[in-house]
């Protein structure tokens, strides 16, 4: 059963007011995240970053997801055990994946990112405070250590999602998928739970902020389970984990 979240803004817009809207979409966003990130800044300082992340998809995912007028359609969510510690692994086109992501996980979701976004002011920040996982692939030391820390956070029950092919696709094909994510999940024993995101870079492209309304849809594949495996087993993981992600791509193209 696909669960369905719809746009408010028209599909239609005179071609000359592209510009227009898309300037006023981006100061929309910019409001919505620099005055979302204080109560949430409070929230996690009081509770903690659980109830703190969940803002994340109340407020700040479905404002953004509406003033782009993308409709979401999440698929496959009733086939995963949110109530355990899961590893994600999804492809990534879009920064419009991350606002969709927070949106169709019923659970508190933090990311694993790249070492350079810390550094980048309020991003880097609220990421922080939020227990997100940062990765430094220059550093193999302190990749291992961040690595050690992100199956910590598993054992003690949070849900993480990576994007491993690295970086955002810009044709939409899928790269390979790096090993690192799904380590944690068999250090953790954990599930790794395919995920594959269409449409969110006709909304929003890899490059610029050229936004049009569109339809995101995210299908959670079958969990892969990986108490069996062992730190050699990790590609093979990967693997699977990306056949998973283009065949649920391809039978959403095929309708």
């Amino acid at each position: 059963m696909a669960v369905v979240f719809r746009p408010a803004l028209p599909a239609i817009v005179p071609r000359a007011g592209w510009w227009a809207l898309n300037a006023l979409q981006g100061v929309f966003t910019l409001l919505v995240t620099l005055a979302g990130m204080p109560v949430a800044f409070l929230i996690a300082l009081v509770r903690g970053p659980a109830p703190a992340l969940r803002m994340a998809s109340w407020y700040w995912s479905p404002l953004l997801l509406r003033g782009a007028g993308a409709k979401l359609v999440v698929e496959g969510a009733q086939g995963v055990d949110w109530s355990r510690p899961l590893v994600l692994a999804s492809n990534h086109a879009s920064m419009m994946d991350i606002v969709a992501l927070f949106r169709a996980v019923p659970t508190p979701l933090r990311f694993m990112l790249k070492r350079e976004l810390a550094r980048v002011p309020f991003v880097g920040w609220y990421a922080a405070a939020m227990g997100m996982v940062f990765i430094d692939r220059g550093n193999a030391r302190d990749a291992k250590r961040k690595l050690g820390d992100a199956a910590e956070k598993l054992r003690n029950g949070a849900t993480l999602i990576a994007f491993p092919e690295g970086t955002r696709s810009k044709d939409g094909t899928v790269g390979a998928f790096k090993g690192g994510a799904f380590q944690v999940a068999i250090e953790a024993g954990v599930p790794v739970v395919p995920v594959a995101i269409t449409g969110a870079g006709d909304v929003l492209p890899p490059s610029g902020f050229r936004v049009r309304p569109g339809t995101i849809r995210v299908r959670f594949g079958a969990p892969i389970a990986t108490t069996a495996l062992q730190a050699q087993d990790r590609n093979a993981l990967a693997s699977g984990a990306r056949e998973a992600v283009v065949g649920m791509m391809l039978r959403t193209v095929r309708g």
